[in-house]
């Protein structure tokens, strides 16, 4: 039998596909009592448009499930970080052509290119497909790139 926290955790990213929201590291706790669930995330950034589609999965996965009873808390403190991002789920973006944001201990100069590794590579946009990456270049292989902005 599959626990509500397996559930929850298995819930994919409304922006990230290729991630869970569990991988993300925004589930701060899941307490069970009973047909109860009261689940308690922390969003990516405080303005996230993806939080009421997170909260809906969440919602749906476990009402599917047979729970009846489901909160979804969102907290904004402490902030997440990137630091937060699962090994597992660094390696599945990398794997899906996504950079992965380096941990914030130290300072990055550069982004690893997730298509051959490459360490030279530019930003091309701040701003890219989501509010959470950013557009990079690769100059070795010349791919374009999301990376995920570390935080």
């Amino acid at each position: 039998m599959v626990t509500a926290s397996e559930l929850v955790r298995a819930v994919p990213d409304p922006e990230l596909r290729v991630v869970t929201i569990g991988d993300l590291g925004i589930v701060r706790d899941i307490e069970v009592h009973g047909a109860q669930v009261v689940v308690t995330i922390t969003p990516t950034y405080s303005g996230c448009p993806a939080m009421d589609a997170i909260r809906s999965d969440i919602s749906a996965a476990l009402r599917d499930a047979g729970f009846a009873d489901i909160s979804v808390k969102t907290v904004l403190a402490p902030a997440w970080s990137t630091d937060w991002i699962t090994d597992a789920g660094r390696s599945k973006l990398a794997a899906a052509g996504i950079a992965p944001p380096g941990r914030t201990v130290g300072l990055a100069l550069t982004v690893r290119c997730p298509q051959c590794g490459s360490p030279d590579t530019e930003e091309l946009s701040r701003f890219g497909s989501t509010a959470c990456k950013s557009l990079w270049r690769c100059r070795s292989c010349s791919e374009p790139f999301d990376a995920v902005k570390t935080l």
